[in-house]
């Protein structure tokens, strides 16, 4: 196995491995001693998301790092993926098998002066007014124009159209189950 693909194989297993113990024994994951060093080594945000079939399930995370590294931003992320989305029930661990997790290691977000600097395929977009911000993943499906993806960030943050408001744009390097 090379490197891409230890990396890829500990960050969804440790997301998936930390919904299971907090389900198990209601608390976090300790950072396991043995992953990919980047995982100890760099801060970022990261977002979790769950699903069941298409269908989302969960799906919750941080633009920017709140914790110590990757590892842990994972950790903490799966766990309110599964338990705290508040569009969802709490993920039951007799469910857990029936569901898909990904996960977004996303850059750090830049300003945006020119909306033809966007493409929804490649960037995610967060939409920013005063205390109110609002995030869309990128390559969501069904979000097709740049359009589409600032109006349903913004709408997501309760900011108006016609609003003033800045705009960010970041990459993710995601990583699903099913690509292993």
């Amino acid at each position: 196995m090379n490197e891409k693909e230890r990396f890829h194989e500990d960050v969804v297993r440790l997301a998936r491995k930390a919904i299971e113990y907090y389900l198990k024994k209601g608390r976090y994951l300790p950072v396991p001693p043995d992953l990919h060093p980047r995982l100890y080594r760099e801060q970022r945000g990261v977002f979790v998301s769950l699903k069941k079939g298409k269908a989302l399930r969960g799906c919750i995370g941080t633009y920017l790092p709140q914790r110590e590294n990757i590892a842990e931003e994972i950790i903490h992320n799966a766990v309110s993926a599964a338990t705290q989305d508040p569009r969802f029930p709490p993920v039951t661990f007799e469910e857990l098998e029936g569901l898909t997790v990904s996960v977004d290691i996303l850059s750090p977000p830049e300003r945006v002066e020119n909306l033809e600097d966007l493409d929804p395929k490649k960037y995610g977009v967060i939409v920013e007014s005063g205390w109110k911000k609002g995030l869309l993943l990128p390559d969501i499906e069904g979000v097709n124009t740049v359009e589409e993806q600032i109006r349903i960030a913004a709408m997501k943050a309760g900011i108006t159209p016609g609003e003033p408001a800045t705009i960010y744009r970041f990459t993710v390097e995601r990583y699903k189950e099913t690509d292993l």
